[in-house]
């Protein structure tokens, strides 16, 4: 993991963890069959950094899934070069099975039957995955073959976005996840008001 996070994606190959760990590369297939199987060991690893407690330690099921939610954005941001594989890595291991059976489990726990539970399990990853690919990969480091267009033309012909663009920086990224996270616990909150009795 130090290696990715350093270096990136990229430079993770069997030459180079063995020279960053002083073996020889052979010998990590004792441990790792293939790059893949040492990809979701780092992706376990990522997910042990996602913490939320359990009903017992904490009865407020928002709370908990606020926890939850706030632990895998700072797992996100801790490994910035390793999130957008991590975004679309199936996580079927025994340590990811766990980990969607826990926040699932939040909401069943809760009352939720299984079908919105499933629903606002995986509304809730849109938003964790999307809010934490833009902090980690963001979309003004996104390609493009187009000459962005000036400042100046922005400033002159375009003034919604000139007047927003200085809440885009970094500094707000966390009152702006925080805003969208209590909208979508408010939503999720309201359903649970309709369950019936």
């Amino acid at each position: 993991m130090a290696l990715v996070d350093r270096d990136g994606l990229e430079a993770l190959s069997f030459r180079n963890l063995g020279a960053e760990l002083g073996c020889e590369a052979m010998s990590i297939y004792h441990h790792f069959p293939s790059k893949a199987h040492l990809m979701d060991a780092l992706i376990d690893l990522v997910l042990a950094e996602i913490a939320f407690p359990s009903a017992a330690e904490q009865p407020d099921w928002i709370a908990r899934l606020r926890q939850a939610a706030h632990s895998f954005r700072a797992a996100a941001l801790q490994h910035p070069k390793l999130f957008a594989f991590f975004a679309v890595h199936r996580l079927n291991t025994r340590r990811g099975v766990a980990f969607i059976n826990g926040v699932i489990g939040i909401l069943r726990e809760a009352g939720f039957p299984p079908e919105p539970a499933s629903r606002y399990f995986r509304t809730i990853g849109y938003y964790l995955t999307g809010a934490a690919l833009d902090e980690t990969h963001g979309y003004a480091k996104g390609p493009s073959a187009v000459e962005p267009v000036s400042n100046e033309v922005i400033a002159a012909e375009f003034g919604h976005l000139a007047a927003a663009a200085p809440f885009f920086q970094p500094r707000y990224f966390q009152s702006t996840f925080e805003d969208g996270l209590e909208m979508l616990l408010d939503g999720v909150a309201r359903a649970h008001r309709s369950l019936p009795a």
